[in-house]
């Protein structure tokens, strides 16, 4: 059983990532300037027919509880100065009030696929990601004109590329968030294998990951090390 009380811990220049609940230990972490987090969403994960025989990722997103949403008390507004939450379209009604009684302003945004899945499920067909970018004075939206876009374009990754996640975000799409987001300290309370540290490492952040699945965890270990090899002068 996982030690929620002392965690694994892994330290780097750049990083600090934990093996632990993050219910249980984002709060002993004490302020960060941002929270930028890709969460279980809650949705409906049955369905999909022909499709969903040939590929495991929809069996893989039940099997690790990603199917199960997420409680909104671990965006704090006393211990961060802004958030960043992707959600599924059916969470954004109580999502969006939650951030707009938490924070001062939010704004909506998009991650549109370039190769969305051939899926609708009786819903709409997946073409789009919906994040929400919130803040309090002082952290709001950095970046150029142009990086100011609420619109990210970008390929949804496929085969390896998914770090053996099956909601994993590519590289172009947490870059660009990275980009917006105000502040020297970023964290990821649903850290998965590690895209947002990997997007922070670059950008010259510091970053705090929090992730309760052993397998991804030692992924995101791997891959920040990778990104401090790269991107950080010995």
């Amino acid at each position: 059983m996982l030690d929620t009380v002392t965690p694994t811990v892994v330290t780097m220049a750049r990083a600090t990532l934990y093996l632990g609940d993050a219910y249980l230990l984002l709060a002993r972490l004490g302020w960060v300037d941002a929270i930028v987090t890709d969460p279980p969403y809650e949705f409906r994960a049955e369905g999909g027919g022909h499709y969903r025989a040939e590929r495991q990722g929809m069996d893989q997103i039940l099997d690790e509880g990603l199917a199960d949403g997420f409680d909104l008390s671990i965006i704090n507004p006393l211990l961060c100065g802004g958030v960043v939450v992707f959600c599924h379209n059916d969470q954004l009604p109580q999502v969006l009030p939650y951030l707009d009684g938490s924070f001062e302003r939010q704004a909506l945004c998009i991650w549109r696929k370039k190769n969305p899945q051939p899926v609708a499920n009786k819903h709409y067909r997946p073409v789009m990601e919906i994040y929400i970018h919130a803040w309090n004075r002082g952290y709001h939206p950095r970046g150029t004109l142009l990086e100011l876009d609420r619109e990210i374009v970008a390929m949804s990754p496929r085969g390896d590329a998914k770090f053996g996640h099956p909601t994993v975000k590519p590289d172009a799409v947490m870059d660009k968030i990275i980009t917006n987001v105000a502040g020297e300290i970023i964290c990821d309370p649903f850290m998965g294998t590690g895209s947002t540290g990997v997007a922070a490492v670059k950008a010259g952040r510091r970053f705090i990951g929090i992730e309760h699945n052993p397998k991804h965890f030692a992924t995101a270990v791997e891959r920040l090390r990778r990104a401090h090899e790269d991107h950080v002068p010995p």
